[in-house]
């Protein structure tokens, strides 16, 4: 099967809807956007995660916040003891604070995940990405004080997020964890609690990992040998991996990979202004190509989302990922 081109969800915000963030604007920068990933040539499209774009925090996207502040048991205002015990935990010293404070059963109190599927939905008909973070991420950033047990908690976000994901019908729904890259010593427990979601979705399952891109900058060091017990233990259809930032020195471990897990290759490095040429995105393709085989690449996109760049230069690379792909497939 040809190789098909997706982002992995962020879009760089509009400036337009930094001052108005009503739901007409909203609608039409979400609009923008999937026209522009459409223009580009891209296979698989998503809404650059705008839904949940926060005026009052507009260096972030929204990959922490907008889930735990809308579900139940979870607190978002705390005290100093809370942000020292926070602060306390290992693995977590790129945040200062906590995400929140779980104080009760986890429900899923506001959040509703399908609504912002249908708002994106009715304004493309082209095949639609929904990315959502996963739960072992989510867990990660919070201090807990109902549980008092991370396996636990991470399980309880994962119940409410795959009895929302079981309302989107999108062509592919994304877990994306940012985390676990980096502390390989959580592949059980996070295995389960991602798995309970993914088994919620009816499309095509996507989990991305990656090493980080806050700021900017990655803030997981490892190795992805270290992870393959876990790759190989998820129920997903396809994995979404950085590549690029990092080299492929490593993509000879992923003849590891079980056979029935199909790979998303990143070509384009979301760490640099630089736009690739075609020629070098079909270069990363033969690589990996060569070493694993052109069918087990179902896709190719960037590392991880554009949030942090220009929109000039977020659309210029889709351009170049649309046209490394043909390139690479011999496409006219």
């Amino acid at each position: 099967m040809p190789i098909r081109t997706t982002v992995v969800g962020s879009y760089p915000i509009p400036d337009w809807l930094r001052g108005d963030s009503s739901r007409t604007t909203l609608r039409d920068a979400i609009l923008v956007v999937l026209k522009t990933q459409e223009l580009a040539g891209i296979d698989v499209v998503a809404d650059g995660e705008l839904n949940r774009f926060d005026p009052s925090h507009p260096e972030t996207n929204g990959m922490i916040d907008y889930f735990v502040s809308r579900m139940s048991g979870i607190q978002t205002r705390f005290s100093l003891s809370d942000i020292e015990a926070f602060r306390a935990d290992a693995g977590l010293a790129y945040r200062t604070d906590p995400a929140g404070i779980v104080t009760g059963e986890i429900g899923e109190g506001v959040l509703n995940l399908p609504r912002d599927y249908e708002f994106t939905r009715a304004l493309t008909q082209a095949p639609l990405k929904f990315t959502c973070t996963g739960p072992h991420m989510l867990a990660k950033v919070l201090t807990d004080r109902h549980y008092r047990n991370r396996e636990r908690t991470a399980m309880a976000i994962a119940g409410v997020l795959r009895r929302q994901m079981e309302r989107i019908d999108a062509d592919v729904v994304q877990l994306d964890e940012a985390n676990i890259s980096g502390h390989p010593e959580d592949a059980e427990w996070a295995a389960e609690a991602i798995n309970h979601v993914l088994e919620g979705i009816g499309g095509t399952r996507a989990v991305h990992i990656c090493f980080g891109n806050y700021g900017g900058q990655s803030v997981q060091s490892g190795f992805w040998r270290s992870l393959m017990p876990f790759l190989n233990r998820l129920k997903a259809d396809h994995l979404v991996l950085e590549f690029a930032r990092r080299g492929y020195a490593e993509i000879e471990d992923f003849k590891e990979l079980d056979p029935r897990i199909g790979l998303g290759l990143g070509v384009v490095d979301i760490k640099d202004n630089g736009v690739e040429s075609a020629e070098l995105i079909a270069e990363r393709i033969e690589l990996a190509a060569a070493a694993l085989g052109a069918e087990r690449i179902h896709y190719i996109h960037p590392d991880c989302g554009f949030w942090m760049l220009q929109r000039n230069v977020a659309d210029r690379k889709m351009r170049a990922l649309k046209a490394g792909r043909d390139l690479f497939e011999g496409r006219q």
